[in-house]
């Protein structure tokens, strides 16, 4: 094996394991403890990050920051990672925040020249769009590791009853429509609720010792199934011309259930947590002629309310 080949190959393999000896490295490799000695000697002047420890249950460890092996794209799979990257733009706020725009300008700077030409011939020709909030997000980062590790967040809440302080314990975020937003356990609430992260005055990991939850197999495709029994539900049905099914589709933070017809009309059949019915009342009204409301009874009446409101507001002008 050539120099270079093991290098890489070493590269790899050290990344992959916790922990590991020279002696297992040179059995490994088939060479001699004195050339894996010199091999990682090369990886750290690399910047491979390697911890080595003394003593009998010594060897070598790479830090948690660690630098990923060298990945071999083709030119097409690195236009389409850069463009993926730099979608993110659109989002004042993010989790990773620093790390793309460092990964974007890696993936820019390391591309040959064509490539490059190529893409700055693109950047104008193609777009992802979001909507553009105002509202900037701390604590993304926070709620998505508490999420993967299983741990408890302490949230500052602003809401319409005033801010309030809970623990909940996060399952993941997402965005939508230039929102973003916490599906979380509510230890307050005693169950699964949605929370807009751009309302959260603060987000710090519990201190009080609030045991977390198992919540390994609930995750954002689920979520809202868990405990649904214990909630009050409310079913609602309406009719959609074509620009109803598009809006709907586009403008729900959950892509509703629409039976989509031929001519590109479609019918809303779908249950929503019943203290969702004052959202969907204004959400509709703005639909205008798009949708006809069928149920629930309660939804309809809210509707009315508005309209009475904003006849009441602009009739006398």
């Amino acid at each position: 094996m050539s120099k270079s080949k093991r290098l890489m190959e070493l590269m790899m393999t050290v990344n992959r394991m916790r922990k590991f000896t020279v002696k297992e490295l040179a059995a490994e490799f088939g060479v001699s403890p004195r050339t894996i000695m010199r091999d990682l000697q090369e990886l750290g002047e690399l910047g491979v990050p390697l911890y080595s420890e003394v003593g009998p249950h010594g060897g070598y460890q790479v830090l948690k920051e660690r630098i990923l092996p060298p990945i071999a794209f083709s030119e097409g799979e690195a236009v389409a990672m850069f463009f993926a990257s730099h979608a993110l733009r659109h989002y004042q706020s993010l989790p990773f925040e620093a790390e793309a725009s460092s990964a974007l300008q890696k993936f820019y700077f390391y591309m040959p020249g064509d490539v490059r030409d190529r893409i700055d011939e693109m950047k104008n020709r193609v777009d992802f769009h979001a909507h553009n909030r105002q509202q900037e997000v701390e604590g993304l980062g926070i709620l998505l590791e508490a999420a993967v590790r299983q741990r408890v967040v302490t949230i500052r809440y602003e809401n319409k009853q005033g801010d309030s302080e809970r623990s909940i314990q996060p399952v993941g975020i997402y965005a939508s429509n230039g929102f973003w937003y916490c599906a979380a356990y509510c230890f307050l609430r005693r169950g699964f609720r949605l929370f807009r992260c751009d309302r959260m005055r603060s987000a710090s990991f519990d201190k009080t010792g609030i045991k977390p939850l198992d919540l390994r197999l609930i995750h954002l495709g689920n979520w809202e199934d868990v405990g649904r029994e214990e909630r009050i539900e409310a079913r609602i049905v309406a009719e959609l011309s074509r620009e109803g099914v598009q809006r709907c589709q586009g403008e729900l933070s959950h892509v509703p259930f629409i039976e989509v017809r031929e001519d590109g009309t479609g019918r809303l059949n779908q249950c929503v947590p019943e203290s969702e019915l004052p959202y969907f009342a204004k959400f509709f009204l703005g639909l205008g002629s798009e949708a006809t409301v069928e149920e629930p009874p309660e939804l309809i009446a809210r509707i009315r309310k508005l309209l009475e409101e904003l006849t009441a507001k602009y009739g006398t002008m």
